[in-house]
């Protein structure tokens, strides 16, 4: 069960954080430009000066990129909403009961909130549908035009704001999410080095340590991609070119080191619910040091490859273990052996912290 002292204790932080203060501070600073300067907005009755403000807030976003695309995604669906608010309208102009015709249009406009082309406008469509049925009185056109002039208004506020105050980068939140995930993965190669050593390997806590990294990989990509989205379209961002390239060049290697340790985990779980592990104690021990080196090697790892001196002790218990294997099973290692699968992750972990060759996007 959460404490509420920590869940509060983890709300605090995440409504402190820096970025979002930012975000706020600029959302705020939007909304009241839009406001004060809607009633000026060519073919939009002054009246509707609210919807200014409405239309900053579905504008913006952490990054100048996805404030935007999602500006034009709800203007997309307020369109399309205004214009079945329109018929809904009309319906009831042509006889059709009011509760009849505003369920008619409240179901299409669900239906229509299903297109996932639409973005952040498919939640729009219905509720612009139902504004114009019940608020547009008798001057449904008026009202209609309106409404999305003012949003429209907003939504440009919103973004010019996003991006001349400040506009937002997290290359810096990135980095410090890989090197996060880097140590992480080292602690969890140390967990698997303590069980190897132990007379019992305990599958149950293999599974908890690879699910732990597994779900920190998913935040780390998260995390990363939220970075390159925040260099689009970003002036801010032609320094940091060099960043940008070297984060993306690190979460590749991490990801191939986290997947093969995952899968190091995943045969030594399989091992240990068989309830063999490792027959001879050599064996143990020199997978024990094999997995230590490797851990000991990401730990080194820079973003683009380790120290060589490192690398070549993780290479040399993993021959010092394959050794001890071969010695184990009478030099007839095959690849369905689950323990040469053990070496072969090891050795995949080892390469990935070689000098990244991949192409680099510029």
């Amino acid at each position: 069960m959460v404490q509420p002292t920590s869940s509060v204790a983890t709300w605090w932080r995440q409504m402190t954080d820096r970025s979002r203060l930012l975000l706020a501070g600029k959302t705020a600073l939007a909304a009241a430009i839009a406001w004060v300067s809607a009633p000026y907005v060519p073919f939009a009755d002054a009246q509707y000066a609210y919807y200014a403000p409405l239309g900053v807030l579905v504008s913006m976003y952490p990054t100048v990129a996805a404030s935007a695309k999602s500006g034009v995604q709800a203007l997309l669906g307020l369109s399309l909403g205004i214009g079945l608010g329109v018929a809904g309208v009309t319906l009831v102009l042509w006889g059709v009961p009011a509760l009849v015709a505003m369920a008619l249009v409240v179901g299409i406009g669900v239906a229509l909130g299903g297109v996932r082309a639409l973005g952040a406008g498919r939640e729009w469509v219905a509720v612009a549908a139902l504004f114009v049925m019940l608020l547009s009185g008798r001057d449904v056109d008026g009202y209609s035009l309106s409404y999305l002039v003012t949003m429209a208004w907003g939504v440009v506020v919103g973004v010019v704001v996003n991006l001349v105050v400040i506009p937002p980068l997290y290359l810096k939140q990135a980095d410090e999410q890989l090197s996060a995930l880097r140590d992480a993965l080292h602690d969890a190669l140390v967990g698997v080095a303590d069980e190897i050593e132990q007379q019992s390997v305990d599958a149950t806590a293999l599974a908890a340590s690879a699910e732990r990294l597994n779900e920190l990989l998913r935040e780390v990509d998260s995390d990363v991609r939220s970075a390159q989205e925040s260099s689009r379209a970003n002036p801010r961002a032609r320094r940091h070119r060099g960043e940008q390239r070297s984060n993306d060049r690190r979460l590749r290697s991490l990801e191939r080191m986290a997947f093969h340790a995952q899968n190091l985990i995943a045969v030594l779980a399989r091992l240990a619910e068989s309830g063999v592990v490792f027959v001879d104690a050599d064996a143990r021990r020199y997978c024990a040091a094999s997995v230590r080196s490797s851990a000991d090697l990401v730990a080194a790892f820079d973003g683009t490859t380790a120290p060589d001196e490192q690398r070549q002790i993780a290479e040399q218990m993993l021959s010092e273990y394959l050794d001890a294997l071969a010695r184990e099973e009478g030099g007839h290692i095959t690849y369905r052996s689950d323990r040469w699968t053990v070496g072969l992750s090891l050795r995949r972990i080892i390469d990935a912290s070689m000098p990244f060759s991949g192409p680099e996007q510029t």
